[in-house]
């Protein structure tokens, strides 16, 4: 009894121990250098639309216009998809002299339906690469060209940096959630662009070839469909890539908005790990392609805060079974898996994360992990499985 439990205890440690290793080779490959050959330039930029989904972005969809039309030739290479929209998007959107399309339909509601909406909208006449940008990002300077660029060199799918900007006096949980969006968008892509790996898609800010997202069917209201969609994606041998050069900043919802905005994503990326990892792993197989188990084990890696929690959780576990005497080698793979965890996120901090969060808030960590067991708590429950827009405050 005591060796299957003993066996039992080990597999769930290896399973734990993999998501802190994968973590850590990607934090650490993030302090090297840039790989100059990350950048492209062409003699002809090839022809382009911007996608903008947008559901009630009265209040920002402004300033996302006017920061767009310095970087663009022509107003008419920016879409604006008002869907389902009960304020003055639409109107404020049309002051610009961009293409403004509406869109109404109460049953078939999210962002998946909207972009659906727009690409439908390019078919009489196609651009080279189309890119997808929410309503209240803001995307920084030179980030259209690289995108434009990378995305028509390589003929795949480019992801740019994706941050959250918070209040100019923010919560310390909010200080936190946006570190941790730093080690999600930037710090953990940075590095698996060094390995030549693949990344996951971001939702705002990505790149396509016209000859891509046209043949995929974006018309869902699942509620992290950009990595579903990397995922898709990569099975068909065109798995996105990520272009740390080009930036887009979006802005981190306050108090209810955010509790409704974490659950989404995090009850959503859950879920994927469950479905999508035994998928790419299959497919890795089949396929002999490396690329796609590097892709699963990005996906492997849950939620930092979770991860954190499941560490201490299987390490409780893991010592009690010691104490016991069933076996101390799960706590033992625990504790390697507890020390690259530690390391990761704190050569994270160190390279990337200073300017977002003092050393003395990342210590209080554990703090903020206790405000987010109800968000778990509610998955195990009552898993969100539908998009749902975050209303604005």
């Amino acid at each position: 009894m005591f060796f299957s439990l003993e066996i039992g205890l080990s597999l769930i440690a290896v399973l734990l121990l993999i998501p802190c290793l994968v973590l850590l080779v990607e934090c650490l490959m993030s302090i090297l250098p840039l790989n100059e050959s990350l950048e492209t330039h062409l003699e002809n930029q090839p022809s382009f639309k911007i996608l903008i989904p947008a559901h009630n972005e009265e209040t920002v969809i402004e300033e996302t216009l006017k920061s767009l039309l310095l970087q663009v030739n022509s107003p008419d290479e920016i879409i604006v998809i008002a869907d389902n929209c009960t304020d003055r998007t639409a109107e404020i959107a049309r002051k610009f002299e961009i293409t403004v399309l509406e869109r109404q339909d109460s049953e078939k509601r999210g962002k998946g339906y909207a972009i659906d909406y727009g690409i439908k909208f390019l078919n009489g006449k196609p651009p080279e690469i189309v890119i997808i940008l929410d309503a209240d990002c803001l995307m920084e300077p030179q980030t259209l060209g690289y995108l434009v660029q990378l995305s028509y060199a390589q003929q795949k799918p480019i992801q740019s940096t994706y941050l959250m900007e918070t209040d100019l006096d923010p919560m310390l949980r909010d200080k936190i959630s946006a570190f941790a969006i730093l080690m999600k968008n930037f710090v953990r892509p940075y590095g698996l662009a060094r390995l030549n790996s693949p990344c996951l898609l971001n939702g705002s800010g990505m790149a396509f070839p016209w000859s891509i997202i046209s043949q995929v069917n974006l018309a869902n209201n699942k509620t992290v469909d950009d990595m579903q969609l990397s995922v898709d994606l990569a099975i068909a041998g065109y798995a996105p890539s990520y272009c740390p050069q080009g930036k887009v900043i979006g802005r981190l919802m306050q108090q209810d908005q955010a509790q409704s905005q974490r659950s989404r994503w995090e009850h959503g990326h859950l879920s994927l790990i469950l479905s999508q990892t035994p998928r790419l792993l299959l497919a890795s197989l089949k396929q002999r392609r490396l690329d796609l188990l590097a892709l699963a084990l990005e996906l492997s890696v849950p939620p930092l805060s979770l991860l954190v929690m499941f560490w201490g959780l299987g390490m409780s576990i893991m010592v009690t079974a010691g104490l016991l005497g069933i076996s101390w080698l799960p706590s033992i793979l625990l504790g390697i898996g507890g020390i690259c965890l530690i390391t990761a996120i704190v050569t994270g901090w160190a390279k990337f994360g200073r300017e977002e969060i003092s050393g003395w808030a990342l210590i209080s960590i554990p703090f903020y992990l206790l405000w987010k067991i109800p968000l778990y708590v509610t998955f195990l429950v009552r898993p969100q499985s539908k998009w749902v827009k975050t209303e604005r405050d």
